[in-house]
């Protein structure tokens, strides 16, 4: 007759029951591990990611500053080199008018004297008038050919323009005659040197 030992199985199947969670638990911590370990890992790529980023935002700022200082620097160049123009213009202006104001006070001088010394023998003058830049002559002479002459050298004088003879009759024994002529009159060369001494004495000045 065959004994079955129903204990000893039941036995063995509870044992075997209970050491089945282990396996599952086991499984369960290492899942809970790989998870843990995935979270750590990419807590530490985030965390070097920002590193670079913050690294690279601060080499960005320091740049930017960098940059702005230099552009002050130059902003400042670009005001006293502008100042320097201002300065060196008005200074220009103010030469310009000196020696505008020389030209017109000595200007009439000149041309007198310049008239004076185109007069030929046998002719004389009854009237200087001089404008902005304009001379209108009158005068006499005893015959045409001294008029004709009057009008030769007044045209040889470099600051004279082309004189006109505007009219001419016949008076008894002599003649009247009327000139008109533009004239330029240029600036003696000492004054245009001292002019240009001058400006380039205020260069150094202005930086």
């Amino acid at each position: 007759m065959i004994k079955i030992n129903l204990i000893a199985e039941t036995k063995r199947a509870v044992a075997t029951r209970k050491a089945a969670p282990k396996l599952t638990t086991g499984i369960k911590d290492l899942g809970q591990a790989l998870l843990v370990a995935g979270l750590l890992l990419g807590l530490l790529v985030a965390g070097g990611w920002w590193f670079l980023l913050r690294s690279e935002l601060k080499r960005t700022e320091e740049q930017v500053a960098a940059a702005q200082k230099e552009v002050d620097a130059l902003a400042q160049v670009l005001k006293e080199v502008e100042d320097y123009k201002a300065k060196k213009a008005e200074l220009e202006h103010k030469i310009e008018v000196i020696n505008q104001l020389k030209l017109n006070q000595k200007g009439p001088v000149q041309i007198m004297d310049h008239v004076s010394r185109s007069v030929p023998e046998l002719l004389w003058l009854t009237a200087f008038d001089v404008t902005a830049s304009n001379v209108a002559l009158k005068g006499q002479a005893f015959n045409t050919n001294a008029v004709a002459n009057f009008l030769e050298n007044l045209d040889r004088v470099p600051e004279f323009q082309e004189p006109i003879l505007r009219d001419t009759q016949q008076k008894g024994p002599a003649y009247d005659f009327s000139i008109n002529f533009g004239f330029q009159l240029k600036p003696p060369p000492a004054e245009s040197a001292a002019g240009g001494q001058a400006a380039g004495a205020a260069a150094p000045a202005a930086r």
